[in-house]
């Protein structure tokens, strides 16, 4: 196993309300100059399918995604008001992702631990 794959990923989808299309894309610049500090982060970007949002990003470790988590939640919140999160993915090593489990459980992940 590479350095690389051990490190963990999140993978939201947010399902973006009628007519708040804009607003999001004008908001995305904050998250990414937020995330631009994390010493932890090693990629984060956005890509889009129509209203659908996607948010590809990696962290060295579960402590670095809690790290994101806390840094940008003002920011989360304020997107959630004008989009649902309808899935969101975790992968990385099982050991990491055991630290994640409780205090991600309530946005009810799907875990994909690597083989």
């Amino acid at each position: 196993m590479s350095l690389l794959s051990k490190f963990v990923s999140l993978h939201p989808y947010f399902k973006v309300h009628p007519g708040k299309l804009d607003a999001i894309k004008a908001m995305l610049p904050q998250f990414t100059a937020r995330t631009a500090t994390e010493k932890a982060m090693l990629l984060y970007e956005f890509s889009w399918n129509g209203d659908e949002l996607f948010c590809r990003e990696g962290y060295t470790d579960a402590e670095g995604v809690l790290a994101h988590l806390d840094n940008v939640g003002e920011l989360l919140a304020e997107l959630l008001t004008m989009g649902d999160l309808t899935r969101i993915e975790v992968h990385g090593p099982a050991t990491e992702l055991e630290k994640l489990k409780k205090p991600l459980a309530h946005l009810h992940p799907a875990w994909f631990a690597i083989a």
